[in-house]
């Protein structure tokens, strides 16, 4: 098989997981396949230093280092890029290395590399929620969604911050050589096969307040455990054993919403992941998770996103979709 190459751009200040995390990805999927080859260039050869003082050894700077023949760039974010993105020669050199690869990629704030090197020009593009203003300011010529965990554009592709890095890389894999490669390197990494690129950063499991007591936690790790069951006010307050009043309470108090309105939430999430995923009818995920009808489904839907199931699908559809 005709190795891909794959090279890894990375600068002082990098965020060590940005580059970490997708390298071994693609370590794994060339032991496995033999298909991919990984290396590292920075500005200078020599040890790069992470902003979290872990350092990396580079063989060869973006001066000794042809910026043909690679297949994949992968330009990894950090508190450094906004000082790398202004070195005129690694911007140079990574114009040239994206023009003859077959994809540009970027995790967290590496995006800003690539647009100052003209990589991203006129795509839809998402990076850390924390620098979405920053970007919509400094690059008004981008399309900035900072929802999902990571976008395809294209020959574009672009993610969210640290372990989203990780789900990117999977794409790309499963993209390449398909599920089952990508779901091996999965299961070897514990993994989760794999976060669909339409999975927010600001899901209800990962943003919402957190219960503060026992009897709460008990309740929401219920939801959790299962979206789709019966989870009226008067069951959840059994599984906190506190009267629903008290129960119904508690919760918005400790929470900031009430239960109703979190339980849908959840709910809405895993519907978004099987959206994504699955070929599923619209109506079969509403009695599936919870919903009852298809109609109650797009109600919470337009609630929750201001899109209707079956547009979010067309979005959002999983890249096994686009090979």
């Amino acid at each position: 098989m005709e190795q891909r190459r794959t090279v890894f751009v990375i600068f002082e200040g990098f965020q060590s997981l940005d580059l970490s995390g997708p390298y071994e990805v693609f370590h794994h999927a060339g032991r496995l396949t033999g298909g991919y080859s990984c290396l590292v260039t920075a500005p200078l050869p020599g040890l790069v230093r992470s902003g979290s003082g872990l350092s990396v050894h580079v063989p060869q700077g973006v001066a000794d280092l042809d910026p043909a023949g690679f297949d994949t760039v992968v330009v990894v974010g950090g508190g450094g890029v906004d000082e790398a993105r202004h070195d005129p020669a690694l911007t140079s050199w990574l114009s040239a290395a994206g023009a003859g690869a077959r994809r540009v990629t970027s995790v967290c704030s590496g995006v800003f590399l690539l647009a100052a090197s003209g990589l991203a020009g006129g795509r839809r593009v998402t990076t850390h929620w924390a620098r979405e203003q920053q970007l919509v300011r400094e690059h008004p010529d981008l399309v900035v969604d900072c929802d999902p965990i990571y976008l395809r554009d294209g020959p574009v592709w672009t993610s969210a911050g640290v372990t989203a890095g990780m789900d990117l890389a999977l794409a790309l894999v499963e993209d390449d050589v398909g599920r089952e490669v990508a779901h091996a390197i999965a299961q070897e990494m514990v993994m989760f096969l794999h976060r669909p690129g339409s999975q927010s950063q600001f899901s209800v499991s990962l943003w919402s307040a957190q219960p503060a007591t026992d009897p709460i936690r008990a309740a929401v790790t219920a939801i959790h455990a299962d979206p789709r069951a019966r989870h009226a006010v008067n069951d959840l307050a059994s599984h906190a054993g506190l009267s629903p009043r008290h129960f119904q309470r508690r919760f918005t108090g400790e929470l900031g919403v009430p239960p109703t309105t979190y339980v849908e939430g959840v709910r809405v999430e895993a519907v978004k992941r099987a959206l994504a995923e699955s070929d599923h009818p619209v109506e079969t995920l509403a009695r599936r998770y919870g919903f009852g009808t298809a109609e109650t489904l797009r109600r919470a839907f337009h609630r929750h996103l201001g899109v209707a199931p079956s547009d979010y699908r067309d979005r959002f559809r999983s890249t096994k979709e686009h090979r």
